[in-house]
């Protein structure tokens, strides 16, 4: 069992580190999807005490991606079909609202930020194709980072706290499907079209290529589970 020392930031407690390396590993899988969360078992693995493991426990749990079992503990949260659809909904609804508030509200600056984000995309939508998991991994943080550069003049700091929330637990699903058939769709086109969109302000046709978008990623990754199941 190879340990992950936890590596806190300057003022960071170490519930806060424990936190934010739980939540990083249960996101990329490396905690995997129902794995019982044995607090003695993760204290050897990530060398910190057993109470703030179990705060950061409970704040993963109130996220949604960690269970508390009652008597027997905490569990990573399953990955369900319909619960992926509902999330697909819910955050398909706050991304589109927010686009359109961000394409109301942005300046040069921000436009410039969606350049510079696409531009870095679309230099790894090309390596995607490939099935290099370390691309896969950068390619997860450029696409992040792009589809936050769209909405993140929208002026409202809660609708980016829960679209960060919902975003986090798509992208658990995501990575856990690592057989996604990428080959099967031009995600470089995809983006680029959005790009533009988004900067020629064409609230509308930006608002359909990102909920058509989402749609694609969703309709395959439930087809993954339905198999799995």
């Amino acid at each position: 069992m190879s340990t992950r020392p936890l590596k806190p930031d300057t003022g960071m407690t170490l519930t806060d580190a424990a936190y934010r390396q739980l939540r990083t590993d249960i996101i990329a899988g490396v905690r995997a999807p129902t794995e019982r969360l044995r607090i003695e078992r993760l204290s050897r693995i990530y060398e910190v005490g057993p109470t703030p493991l179990r705060e950061a426990l409970q704040r993963l749990a109130a996220d949604g991606l960690v269970i508390a079992t009652g008597n027997r503990g905490f569990a990573v949260a399953p990955l369900d079909a319909d619960e992926f659809e509902d999330l697909n909904t819910a955050r398909t609804a706050i991304e589109l609202q927010m686009l359109r508030m961000a394409i109301e509200k942005g300046d040069a600056m921000w436009e410039s930020g969606v350049v510079a984000a696409a531009y870095r995309l679309g230099k790894l939508d090309d390596r995607i194709m490939s099935d290099n998991h370390e691309t896969l991994s950068e390619w997860e943080t450029a696409n992040r980072d792009f589809h936050y550069a769209t909405v993140s003049a929208c002026g409202s700091k809660w609708l980016l706290h829960v679209r960060s929330l919902l975003h986090d637990q798509c992208e658990r699903y995501r990575r856990a499907s690592v057989d996604l058939k990428r080959h099967e769709r031009d995600l470089a086109e995809e983006h680029r079209q959005i790009a533009a969109a988004v900067l020629e302000r064409d609230a509308d046709r930006a608002s359909d290529l990102v909920a058509a978008h989402f749609e694609r990623t969703t309709r395959f990754l439930v087809q993954v589970l339905g198999a799995r199941t």
